[in-house]
């Protein structure tokens, strides 16, 4: 039965279309891997009860021939999706116990389309991070390992529970969410997909903030075609959302065709950066002539202030988080300290904040109260806009200028072992998102594709920047590029 929880979402679909296999066979496939896999610490809440009555309900569903594509598919949610009445953490101990009296949009969506809830996925703690070390329920870890090592390597971050959890099988697919990376670093270091839609396309209410203007849900999947399935179920207008953009959701599996002969691809000279391992640099070139083999013209480019992205981007998020964390007090949900005699309102505060917020989360929130601050507003939190308005700019000309898509390396490395950056300077930690803040700052839509491996065999994934809105075409590119590599690889079950 565990054979099950290795298909992808279309294959699965085309089997409980058949017959062949029911939601209920697919979930108790996906509910014993998970709990066989407690060393990958992914799963953070079990959700079996309700997977078995979502399962039985898709099942007959299905029977009365009324299946969208996602229905009776097992997934697993990140925990910053807040889903009615499972606890909904972020990660994080200052909201331990919080069980939301209401469902996020995007899960909704999913849980109308028939797809079964199999638990919560752990990551970093309010999604800040890049390795998944910042966790209140602590690390995740990555199911691949290094030739002949068995050292503990991330699984990337935020997204890094549902990456695991999505290479190792626990699941056939999961949400993540991402706001400078947060789901194509932790695809690239597990070699599935990833997907980062235009911001807009699928509603933020009911996800747990960080940064208000760069945060975006997406598809975390074993397959191009899985994300297409998944983000058709996702995205939509929300009116409970003002930055959800009311616009229609074409079939993003329909636009797969295969074909993108004619097609221009940039490839941007400012991501050839100094001190590039020779392996990603490799990586990018070959997938350059894969999409050129598949009748795209590549063009070089040029992206003139992608350096000034990663400070930009750090002055940005801080400070939107700083803005977003404020709420979380003590007073009315969530954890709160206990006082000592004397102790009033404002000790309340600072004890509960100082106990609840793991260290990043307070050096995140700490930087961007700084930039807001008065005498530094202007120096600071002004000026990045100024340049996230000019790197969107930059995106806006290339594509006006006939660029249909861009490809760059996803990453700067593979996977890194656990603990290997979390004692160093966090600014080494920050500079594993070099390749991914633009595209948040920009709000465009990115996917992360597996392309191949390094010496040591750990998966290494190139990126694709697309139009605006033009997701279909985006997942169109990634296609050819996973066809052309035809990564299959799969982690060794060690766990």
């Amino acid at each position: 039965m565990s054979e099950l929880s290795k298909l992808t979402i279309a294959e699965a679909r085309d089997l409980l279309r058949k017959g062949d296999v029911t939601a209920t066979d697919l979930t108790e496939a996906c509910l014993t891997e998970i709990a066989d896999a407690g060393a990958l610490n992914a799963f953070v809440h079990d959700t079996e009860d309700q997977a078995r009555t979502q399962a039985a309900q898709a099942d007959a569903r299905i029977k009365n021939g009324d299946a969208p594509s996602m229905c009776g598919i097992p997934l697993g949610i990140k925990d910053l999706f807040c889903t009615k009445g499972t606890p909904s953490q972020a990660a994080s101990n200052i909201l331990g116990g919080f069980r939301p009296e209401y469902e996020s949009t995007v899960t909704g969506k999913l849980w109308d389309a028939g797809a079964v809830m199999l638990g919560k996925l752990n990551m970093d703690e309010f999604a800040m991070g890049s390795s998944n070390e910042t966790s209140a329920y602590g690390d995740v870890v990555n199911p691949w390992r290094r030739k002949g090592s068995d050292a503990a390597l991330t699984p990337g971050g935020s997204s890094g529970g549902s990456a695991a959890a999505v290479a190792a099988d626990l699941c056939l697919a999961a949400t993540g969410t991402d706001t400078g990376g947060s789901i194509r670093q932790p695809a690239a270091f597990t070699g599935i997909t990833g997907l980062k839609p235009t911001y807009g396309r699928c509603s933020r209410w009911g996800i747990i903030a960080f940064a208000s203007s760069l945060d975006q849900a997406g598809p975390m999947t074993k397959t191009v075609r899985d994300s297409a399935i998944m983000l058709q179920a996702m995205a939509g207008h929300d009116a409970k959302d003002s930055t959800s953009a009311d616009i229609p959701v074409p079939d993003f599996e329909a636009a797969l065709t295969g074909d993108i002969r004619g097609k221009k691809i940039g490839l941007p000279r400012e991501y050839r950066m100094e001190g590039m391992p020779a392996e990603i640099e490799k990586l990018w070139s070959d997938g350059a002539d894969m999409l050129r083999d598949a009748g795209a013209e590549l063009v070089d480019i040029t992206l003139p202030h992608t350096k000034y992205a990663l400070p930009a981007y750090y002055v940005i998020a801080p400070a939107e988080a700083s803005s977003n964390l404020a709420r979380y007090d003590g007073v009315r949900f969530g954890h709160r300290a206990k006082l000592g005699q004397g102790d009033g309102i404002t000790e309340m505060y600072e004890k509960t904040r100082a106990e609840g917020f793991g260290h990043e989360v307070q050096r995140r929130v700490m930087v961007g109260t700084y930039v807001l601050s008065a005498g530094f507003y202007d120096a600071y939190y002004n000026r990045a806009r100024k340049v996230r308005t000019l790197i969107k700019r930059d995106f806006d000309q290339v594509f006006a200028d006939g660029i249909d898509a861009i490809l760059t390396p996803a990453t700067p490395s593979a996977a890194f072992g656990l603990g290997e950056m979390a004692s160093a300077d966090p600014v080494q930690m920050y500079l594993n998102d070099v390749f991914t803040v633009t595209v948040n700052l920009a709000g465009l839509p990115g996917i992360s594709v597996p392309t191949g491996a390094d010496s040591q065999g750990l998966p290494l994934g190139l990126q694709l920047i697309g139009r605006p809105w033009e997701e279909g075409d985006l997942l169109n590119h990634a296609l050819v590029l996973e066809q052309a590599a035809g990564f299959t690889a799969k982690p060794g079950k060690w766990w």
